[in-house]
């Protein structure tokens, strides 16, 4: 496991790249998420694209555990980052099921020279673009309920310890809103949400490639048009996305305003 703290890093992570004021609105945001209402792929979302914006727009990717324990794929930052969060979960190899299995994150690791460690993700990830990544556990206490993943592109990619303990922190508040809010206090009950989260899902997916195709754009913007309709609307993302599946006409009105 990487030490972020190891004498032969600390020259390289001295410094935090997070703003206090950046890092103030975010926790602001995610705890104004979990509120009535409370969406759990728009929370999960929000907290890919919002850890991804802190980092200088380093692509985030989340996976949660379902019903077996196996992690799946939730939210993403980009459609990159989308298709490695699948390979890792197909081939159950990478940083995000090392963090999840241990329980301690990931950091800092040299793509490059990961091919031992994981020897079908590590090619994978650099071929996509990557020479970088760290990984970070959704936990509460002993409790592991996820991951969350961040790349870099640059082969200096590394991150401060500062920021390391940052993103961390933002991981742990997101794992206790996930496990408390909303009255959630049995296992059973956070099971049947993430599973119903996991189901809206694979609709989700399905209405971002039907309106690409339609539409004539990138799946990022059809997910663009989704999340800004839901939120003008005060939709949750899988309702809308269950009804441009079965009746597009009657959301012809898609727009990104």
């Amino acid at each position: 496991m990487n030490d972020p703290t190891s004498p032969g890093k600390a020259k390289a992570a001295m410094t935090s790249t997070i703003s206090a004021e950046r890092l103030a609105r975010v926790f602001v945001e995610v705890a104004d998420t979990l509120v009535d209402e409370f969406d759990l792929i728009e929370f999960l979302q929000l907290l890919a694209t919002r850890t991804a914006d802190l980092l200088d727009a380093s692509p985030v990717g989340l996976l949660l555990a379902d019903q077996r324990g196996r992690l799946e794929f939730m939210a993403a930052s980009d459609e990159n980052v989308k298709l490695l969060e699948l390979f890792q979960v197909q081939n159950q190899e990478g940083p995000c099921l090392e963090a999840f299995r241990t329980g301690a994150a990931v950091v800092n690791a040299d793509l490059a020279e990961a091919g031992g460690r994981w020897p079908r993700f590590a090619p994978r990830a650099v071929e996509a673009g990557f020479r970088s990544v760290h990984a970070f556990p959704l936990r509460l206490r002993a409790e592991r309920i996820g991951a969350m993943n961040v790349f870099s592109a640059n082969v200096g990619g590394r991150l401060a310890d500062t920021d390391v303990q940052i993103v961390q922190a933002l991981a742990d508040v997101a794992s206790i809103g996930l496990l408390q809010e909303r009255a959630i206090t049995r296992g059973e009950l956070l099971t049947e949400q993430l599973q119903g989260a996991l189901n809206s899902r694979v609709i989700i997916e399905q209405a971002k490639g039907s309106l690409a195709q339609a539409r004539g754009i990138s799946v990022d913007e059809a997910f663009i048009l989704i999340r800004s309709h839901a939120r003008r609307h005060n939709l949750r993302l899988g309702d809308l996305a269950q009804t441009i599946i079965g009746d597009p006409a009657s959301v012809s009105d898609l727009s990104a305003q």
